[in-house]
């Protein structure tokens, strides 16, 4: 995943390596600076989801203020590093990186670990081998019948939230395709007055992919869509603004005090 992404943070490592060696002798350091967690820019704001990304990132300024601990730093000695923000401020005696945070209100738990860095990929380590513990415990007995299930009963918790005005003010229709039981889910907030349940829409403007235990953490509040999309938990295919308008209807029934169900349930594949 994220190819370009990859390319980019590789050349960048290269250069660091190849001009650290290259201007030694000159007392000229070069070094790399990277965020530990996401930070709010005009990128991040058009690649996940608008504003209300920033609840998971935190301000540039953290960056600038590691840029100029390094740049203080002895060139003759210092070169060649790979530095993180949050490590070069924290050798500094920094402790509260609350003034980083563009939200009142932020925990850090609510962070966005960077892609690549040893907390990203720990992250996705623990997913794959929670993924191989699901695959190897038993099945369950039987499938949910129709109209049960937790996923069914996230739909009757949204089917009480729907009116003409979410309907009116969302304009869309989400499909949810669920890997480990196979089904899929529809979500019509285009035609009044609205309507969900177990199926294939005839016309989606966003498809989401997902499992059925992220399927409940991210209508439940316990998962960040952004997060998830960013993660890899989940696939999004269609109208990107379509399915930003959903994450901020999630919201809305997260403050209606609107929870999924709380029985256990064990998919049986990973994503």
């Amino acid at each position: 995943d994220h190819v370009a992404y990859t390319m980019a943070k590789y050349g960048m490592s290269m250069c660091v390596l190849g001009m650290s060696e290259e201007f030694k002798k000159d007392g000229i350091a070069v070094n790399a600076i990277w965020p530990r967690t996401a930070i709010i820019t005009a990128a991040m704001e058009m690649l996940g989801g608008g504003s209300e990304v920033a609840s998971q990132c935190r301000t540039p300024d953290i960056m600038a203020d590691a840029a100029y601990v390094i740049l203080c730093r002895d060139s003759k000695n210092f070169t060649g590093n790979f530095c993180v923000d949050e490590a070069v401020l924290r050798e500094e005696g920094m402790k509260d990186f609350s003034q980083y945070f563009p939200v009142p209100g932020m925990k850090e738990e609510d962070l966005m670990p960077d892609f690549f860095l040893d907390e990203w990929l720990q992250m996705e380590q623990k997913n794959i081998a929670d993924h191989q513990k699901v695959e190897a415990a038993p099945a369950p007995a039987a499938a949910a019948p129709t109209g049960s299930g937790p996923i069914q009963d996230v739909f009757n918790q949204i089917q009480g939230f729907m009116s003409e005005d979410i309907v009116k003010k969302t304009n869309a229709v989400f499909a949810f395709s669920i890997t480990d039981d196979k089904s899929d889910w529809y979500l019509d907030l285009k035609n009044a007055p609205g309507s969900c349940g177990q199926g294939k829409p005839e016309k989606a403007d966003v498809t989401f992919t997902l499992n059925t235990a992220n399927f409940g953490k991210m209508f439940s509040g316990k998962m960040k869509p952004t997060t998830a999309y960013m993660t890899g938990k989940l696939k999004i295919s269609g109208n990107l603004g379509k399915a930003m308008a959903l994450e901020k209807m999630m919201s809305k029934m997260q403050k209606r005090s609107y929870s999924t169900s709380t029985r256990q349930y064990i998919p049986t594949s990973k994503l």
